[in-house]
């Protein structure tokens, strides 16, 4: 058993990098002063679209504690996806971190197991998991924790590393060593505002999710807007091009968690391979993929929407 916050704080950095993650970072758990007045803002402007989820837990959303009793930890972790391979150039676009199986699962897994093994080696810890699953502003406390900061295309970017990761917490009723904030490094770059197909980046560190071609070929469950015809770039599912033209993604190195090694059909389809796609093909191969979400009738929409 550890006796105090530094060996704790240790024990938990040093598990999460056994276990793949790229990188640990933990923030003192309480009300999100900062962020309150920008989501509000944001979900005024009705920026948020139809993802009316947004919307619920307003109070959770800025405060941990809400959410797990006696919280007094944040635990941010980060997760690579970047590829080692990449699309076929005659094909419709996926974004990267849809080429292997879903995140959810693959980051439930390494969480429950690092929760496990707190609970082991500290004590009787109460805490729950997360993976872009609840109300909680993962970027938010990933930067609160020192793990980057968020840029002008509202990602979290680090200098060493770009921002191909996913981003989980763990909420824990154990008070830690807290980390602290790092800096901007943006500085005078606008190349994510300047390259958005759909002017989605309204200005540097706003985004307006309803013009985001990701909203409209994941969440958008209705026919996308004619005006938005021949600004997709052949997106069909997510888009990585405001991360593609990030200067700081030069530094992104292959992942190594094999649940993430790429579907080959995502490797090799042409577009003919993609609009030849049948519903019970795309049940079978993309069966364990987040694809999954758009639905068959929604990937279909989408590559409708391109031709």
């Amino acid at each position: 058993m550890f006796k105090n916050k530094e060996k704790y704080s240790n024990f938990i950095k040093s598990e999460a990098k056994r276990l793949g993650f790229l990188s640990c970072g933990i923030s003192k758990a309480g009300f999100l002063e900062e962020e309150a007045p920008r989501l509000e803002h944001w979900l005024n402007k009705q920026m948020n679209g139809q993802m009316s989820y947004m919307e619920n837990n307003f109070d959770k959303r800025l405060n941990p504690t809400l959410l797990v009793d006696g919280a007094k930890s944040v635990v941010s972790l980060l997760l690579n996806y970047y590829p080692s391979e990449f699309q076929n150039q005659d094909s419709y676009k996926i974004s990267k971190y849809a080429y292997g199986d879903d995140y959810h699962y693959v980051i439930k897994e390494k969480l429950k197991e690092l929760l496990a093994s707190i609970q082991e080696n500290i004590g009787e810890v109460l805490g729950r998991a997360f993976v872009d699953s609840a109300p909680v502003l993962d970027k938010a406390w990933a930067a609160k924790s020192g793990l980057g900061w968020i840029g002008k295309n509202s990602n979290l970017l680090t200098q060493k590393v770009g921002s191909f990761y996913f981003i989980a917490e763990l909420i824990i009723d154990l008070e830690l060593e807290y980390d602290n904030p790092t800096t901007d490094h943006c500085g005078s770059c606008t190349a994510c505002l300047d390259a958005c197909p759909t002017e989605a980046i309204i200005a540097p560190y706003v985004v307006d999710g309803s013009k985001c071609i990701s909203y409209f070929t994941i969440e958008l469950k209705e026919n996308i807007p004619q005006e938005m015809k021949g600004k997709f770039a052949d997106w069909a599912f997510g888009c990585d091009v405001c991360q593609d033209v990030c200067p700081w993604n030069r530094f992104s190195k292959a992942h190594k968690e094999p649940l993430f090694n790429s579907i080959y059909e995502i490797l090799s389809y042409s577009k003919k391979d993609w609009i030849a796609l049948t519903e019970e093909t795309f049940r079978i191969v993309f069966k364990d993929s987040p694809i999954r979400r758009a639905k068959f009738e929604g990937l279909k929409r989408n590559i409708d929407f391109l031709e």
